[in-house]
């Protein structure tokens, strides 16, 4: 149903920025070894449905065995449209079961076992930080080529995001990156604070994906596209292909996976936030 890159920069800017990524993926890699323990499996059931329990939530049933977290935990979901997507990401599977391809699962397993065990507090502290080092705010001041298309593809929605959440945020090409004002941080939490714990858990896995808390609300708020935030998180490599070409296979690869994984993501959030005519007809599209 739903189908890292590291950007090597001459700039020492951009190589400062990017030791303070490293050192905050720590975190995720930890989630990421815990989401893929398994990378496949032999597919072990026929049929796949869902269930009701009494308190209201909702089960994932392979044939007739109740769907576990890794750390344990019965599996369930806090609505029926969020069930029937997980239902088809196994029901898609065939003889082999490719748990790195059903990204929704990893997230639901991420939010009721919570392998890091971190608050609502802090995954907001967490995606705040990408404000730091996100990915549109960090420019190059040559080639003119690029420093044109940056400007270009980028300012428009910075500019939407401020008018939006009446922040200032700007862009710089200094080794230290723009300086975000403490008001703007302020705003911005105040905004995350409206999410649950499931729609923080997704909307941080975007973030992680895209690199950038901007492009990421931009895609939330439907402002931009999946395709149209993906291709802005990658402007400076879809630059250098252009420019020098690629290994086409691998360029259509990595494309199509950020693709879906951030698709997921940002349906994940949807999914865990709006209101069921909302979730219904998101899973019709």
């Amino acid at each position: 149903m739903l189908r890292c890159i590291v950007r090597l920069q001459s700039k020492v800017g951009n190589a400062f920025s990017l030791s303070k990524v490293c050192l905050r993926n720590q975190h995720y890699e930890c989630v990421a070894r815990y989401s893929a323990a398994t990378a496949e499996r032999k597919r072990f059931y026929q049929d796949v449905s869902i269930s009701q329990s009494e308190g209201g939530l909702y089960e994932i049933n392979l044939d007739q065995r109740k769907l576990k977290t890794p750390g344990g935990k019965l599996f369930t979901v806090p609505n029926e449209a969020l069930a029937i997507a997980v239902a088809t990401e196994w029901d898609a599977q065939r003889d082999t079961l490719k748990f790195y391809t059903m990204h929704l699962t990893t997230l639901c397993n991420t939010a009721l076992d919570n392998p890091t065990q971190r608050s609502k507090e802090q995954m907001i502290t967490a995606a705040l930080k990408f404000l730091e080092t996100d990915t549109i705010c960090y420019r190059v001041d040559e080639p003119h080529g690029l420093v044109e298309l940056q400007k270009n593809e980028w300012d428009p929605v910075l500019q939407w995001i401020e008018k939006r959440y009446n922040v200032t945020i700007g862009s710089s090409a200094s080794i230290l990156g723009p300086e975000i004002p403490e008001a703007t941080k302020d705003n911005l939490r105040q905004h995350l604070k409206s999410y649950n714990f499931w729609s923080l858990t997704g909307l941080e896995y975007v973030i992680t994906q895209l690199k950038s808390i901007v492009l990421s609300l931009g895609m939330i708020d439907r402002h931009l596209s999946v395709e149209q935030a993906v291709l802005l998180s990658r402007l400076e490599e879809e630059y250098q292909i252009r420019r020098w070409g690629n290994v086409e296979w691998a360029h259509d690869y990595d494309m199509y996976e950020l693709r879906a994984r951030t698709a997921a993501g940002a349906l994940f959030v949807h999914l865990t936030s709006e209101s069921s005519t909302v979730k219904h007809k998101l899973l019709q599209d």
